[in-house]
């Protein structure tokens, strides 16, 4: 039988490898199979690089006797040549095609080549000029040690003298190899062959993921003895590198590279570090988290206070994460996913304000994904001690702590004076330094006179000097605290930060220092500061701050809430690079961002009407001292003559203690631990509950807080509460269930106190939903909470209640505000029936959100209600951040399912605060920066911009 009767044509195809799509299509006719079940599917095995792929089905083209036929027609060839005959008179078949590829007579193989390959040999006997250099060499390989060879490519050839009955009789003797073997081994040659890659890439990738292989075994073998994890801390090189460039960091600290060596680091156990302000502590807690998402493969929280820190962190990192391929998330206001999303190759840093992050691990624990978070960092540790915000950071800690044996806790934290309890609570090692890198020394001003603070001194207080100033007697009135005289002996070579107890002060203070500088400071970087101010009209639209006109072109700057985001960024960043030398700001800047001054300068010893806290002092005097410009930092608190004997005690106190806040507020906090715990199926019973309890600091701190009533009957007292509720039920005898207003309630983070209120609400709102507007549904998700911090302007309000549609004040009437109400109280005159002034003042700021919707401009809706545009956009942010906990709240319950869809939409209109059609392109990465950039950048021919 030849190859014609087989019914089989063979051609010559380039050797280049082909994609596998190729072969999908022309070689895989479709086949009408039954459906496949997920029953019906088998796990996926795992074969060794040896085994034989295609089992009893031999055929890519579902023809299971395609091989036979390939054989049959070998086998004819053969014996076509064992015959003797001429290969080139056949024209059928495989040997019309093979004719022109034998070998010439000359070249004879070898005794030593005992097994030849399949004739399809012949088709590589020349160089392969269309492989790629990876595929070439995997060639180079297999010929270099497979067992035969062809006579084409032996490396000893005869001589051309050699007959050809020597030819026929080493193809007698041996064999070829079947074509069916040959055929599967190049198949499995092309499946093995990898991707054409840049060399100079495979071979970074190679170094770096062999320092993380070395890494890694160091880790697993560390000792008491072994201190050298890596080239950079267990890190790879270029981590080092990063830091450089990224940071401008070459060297460590001593304490840095002792802390990174500890040995409860190398273990992977819990760890408190505690320095003072400016010491450089987030570098470390930086390296930690390298170290987890790139050796361990692990995920990390960053825990941070507030929402300006997370955005600055997450700008800092993020070119940390392209350059190492990890993600890094933010979790703040509005943003973030819950649960999050689960990565398969990449690992995922999410860095979290205080309450985003409970959500966060709340969502993890629900998910049973907590064990893929490795590392846990709290920035400010100390703020456990902070009211209703830090018992979300000691349940978030606890509840870490009990459900994950694997999370290693690190916490950053300013000296405290019992950070015993916090070691305990941790299960922590504690680390601490009085490292500062720049030396700072501590004045107190008492009418002209300095003293340098000196705890060792009986009176605390040296005399240092009298200031030399010349004031005339219109200055000393002015200034009776002689802040002109201090600030002019720093600026503008230096830089001054001046803390103020209130807002209005700090604009106060700013205006009256320029009335008095010279006219030499103008000249000072006069550009800059000009390309400033058009910078920050720009971010207005055209239009700038009165004050910050006037004192900019001096190079002074107030700094503080009242300041919209885009104000507060240029002025920090003309700060810091030194186009502004002064800021008057308020305490929020210490807490802040990071930004040092030559000297430091206490208007006060008050914050609004309280005296200040010995932590929020050092938190303000630590600012002192610029590391790397600055020699020596100084502060100076200004006193008047009554306060001299508190401020003693305030400069040389020993840090205030830190304790639990969970029974903070008629015990809110443990009421909201318990419920989660419960909805989590964390603790299902009394006991349970009693046995997490065990692991917070309330526990630890339980002679100190529970006096009058002990924890165990504190705990019975929440739960009987919670039944009251509604929010928990028993099942079964002792066990305990959540119930779907507790679980909305946990899982929306909403307030207990506001919980049966919020529902009520939205309940309400059901019956009579305005949809031809967004008033109702920016109603319904105004903060309860920061409806006490405005009083309305009666006349604005009616203003802006007649500009409403008939529809939108017949919504306002039903939620209980009637137009005739607002008219009277504008008059001026008394209203006969009692008002619920929550729901009137909720719905004054509702219309400033609606407004703020439709116009989308701050200094307009500032100007129009006679607020601040910092109080606007903050009130912007938590609606926005609001709005998110009641769209989770209403997803967990049935009856609210309209507001799903409504409230979707809503979220990301107050989240980015512009029209609706330009939504999709500000959800696109990267274009919130270039938005700012636009801002500063294009201006019109009116002389503002817009998006």
């Amino acid at each position: 039988m030849n190859a014609e009767t087989q019914g089989i044509k063979a051609r010559r195809v380039s050797s280049k490898k082909r994609s596998r799509n190729d072969f999908e299509i022309p070689l895989a006719p479709a086949k009408k199979e039954k459906p496949e079940t997920m029953a019906d599917r088998k796990t996926a095995e795992y074969c060794s690089d040896n085994e034989d792929l295609f089992g009893d089905y031999d055929s890519i083209l579902n023809d299971s006797s395609f091989m036979a036929k390939l054989d049959d027609a070998e086998q004819n060839e053969r014996q076509g040549d064992s015959q003797s005959q001429p290969v080139h008179k056949q024209e059928d078949g495989f040997t019309k095609c093979f004719s022109t590829f034998q070998p010439s007579q000359g070249s004879v193989s070898t005794g030593d080549d005992i097994l030849t390959d399949s004739i399809l040999d012949d088709f590589t006997d020349g160089p392969s000029e269309d492989l790629p250099d990876s595929q070439k060499d995997i060639q180079s390989f297999d010929n270099r040690n497979r067992n035969t060879s062809t006579p084409f490519k032996s490396n000893e050839r005869t001589n051309k003298a050699e007959t050809q009955g020597q030819i026929e009789n080493t193809k007698t003797s041996h064999p070829r190899r079947s074509m069916t073997d040959q055929l599967k081994r190049a198949m499995l040659c092309n499946a093995a062959a990898p991707s054409s890659v840049s060399r100079t890439v495979a071979l970074k990738e190679a170094v770096v993921s062999e320092e993380m292989s070395v890494a890694m075994q160091a880790m697993e073998t560390v000792s008491v003895e072994t201190t050298d994890l890596g080239p950079f801390f267990g890190l790879p090189t270029k981590v080092k590198d990063l830091m450089y460039k990224l940071k401008g960091i070459t060297k460590l600290y001593d304490w840095q590279e002792t802390c990174l060596d500890l040995d409860c680091v190398r273990e992977r156990k819990n760890l408190i570090y505690s320095l003072p302000t400016s010491g450089g502590k987030t570098l470390v807690a930086e390296i930690l988290i390298l170290r987890e998402l790139l050796c361990h493969k692990k995920d990390c929280l960053f825990i941070l206070p507030y929402i300006s820190l997370v955005q600055e962190k997450v700008r800092g990192l993020a070119s940390f994460g392209l350059d190492l391929d990890f993600m890094v998330e933010e979790y703040a206001g509005s943003k973030g996913r819950f649960p999050p999303v689960k990565r398969r190759n990449k690992r995922s840093l999410y860095v979290a304000t205080i309450e985003k992050a409970h959500s966060l691990v709340n969502s993890l624990i629900e998910t049973s994904r907590l064990d893929v978070l490795g590392l846990v960092v709290v920035d400010e540790l100390h703020m456990l001690g902070d009211g209703s915000r830090g018992a979300i950071i000691e349940m978030t800690l606890a509840k870490v702590i009990y459900m994950s044996k694997t999370t290693q806790i690190i916490g950053m934290s300013a000296t405290l004076g019992n950070i015993k309890d916090i070691q305990t609570f941790l299960r922590a090692e504690n680390y601490s330094n009085d490292f500062r890198p720049v030396e700072l020394k501590e004045y107190v001003k008492v009418n002209e006179t300095i003293y340098e603070v000196d705890p060792k001194e009986e009176e605390c207080f040296r005399f240092s000097r009298v200031l030399n100033f010349k004031y005339s007697s219109t200055m000393q009135k002015v200034d009776p605290d002689h802040i002109i005289a201090l600030v002019t002996e720093i600026i503008p070579t230096h830089s001054c930060l001046v803390f103020c107890p209130t807002k209005k002060n700090c604009e106060n203070v700013a205006e009256m220092i320029c009335k008095y500088l010279k006219g030499e400071f103008r000249q000072h970087k006069e550009a800059e500061k000009a390309l400033l101010l058009r910078e920050l009209r720009n971010s207005g639209n055209g239009s700038v701050c009165p004050v910050l006109k006037k004192t900019v072109p001096y190079g002074l700057a107030y700094h503080h809430s009242g300041l919209t985001t885009e104000e507060r960024k240029l002025v920090e960043e003309a700060y810091s690079n030194g186009t502004l030398c002064l800021l008057a700001c308020t305490s929020t800047l210490a807490a802040g961002i990071n930004m040092p001054a030559r000297r430091v300068i206490l208007r006060s010893p008050y914050l609004a009407a309280d005296y200040l806290k010995r932590s929020q002092y050092k938190q303000m005097v630590g600012r002192a001292g610029r590391a790397g410009i600055d020699s020596i930092g100084e502060s100076i608190l200004i006193l008047q003559e009554k306060d001299k004997i508190a401020a003693k005690q305030l400069v040389s106190a020993p840090m205030e203690n830190c304790y639990s806040n969970l029974l903070l507020n008629d015990g809110k906090g443990i009421l909201s631990l318990i419920l989660s715990l419960i909805g989590l199926n964390i603790t299902k019973s009394l006991e349970e509950v009693r046995n997490f309890l065990r692991g917070t600091l309330l526990y630890v701190q339980e002679k100190q807080l529970c006096v009058e009533t002990s924890l165990w009957d504190r705990v019975q007292e929440c739960v009987g509460l919670l039944r009251e509720k509604g929010l928990i039920t028993d099942a079964h005898g002792e066990s305990l269930l959540v119930t779907r207003l507790g679980k909305a309630t946990f899982k929306g983070s909403v307030d207990l106190t506001h919980s049966d209120v919020l529902y009520n609400d939205l309940s309400k709102g059901l019956e009579g939903l305005l949809l031809n507007s967004y008033l109702h549904l920016v109603y319904l998700v105004t903060p309860y909470d920061i409806i006490s911090q405005c009083k309305p302007d009666w006349m604005i309000y009616l203003r802006q209640f007649t500009l409403l549609s008939a529809a939108e004040q017949k919504m306002s009437a039903a939620l209980g505000v009637p137009e005739s109400f607002v008219t009277r109280k504008a008059a001026g005159q008394a209203f006969r029936k009692n008002m619920n002034t929550v729901v009137v003042r909720r719905l004054y700021l509702a219309l400033v959100l609606f407004s703020v919707l439709k116009e989308t401009n701050l200094w307009s809706i500032a100007e129009k209600f006679q607020l601040s545009r910092g109080f606007i956009q903050t009130l912007l942010s938590s609606s926005s951040a609001f709005c998110s906990c009641v769209l989770h709240f209403t997803e967990e319950l049935e009856e609210f399912w309209p507001f799903k869809a409504l409230l979707t939409e809503l979220v990301r209109r107050l989240s980015y605060c512009v029209t609706a059609e330009l939504i999709p392109l500000m959800e696109v990465a990267g274009v919130m920066e270039c938005v700012f950039i636009v801002h500063a950048v294009i201006p019109n021919s009116t002389g503002t911009t817009s998006l």
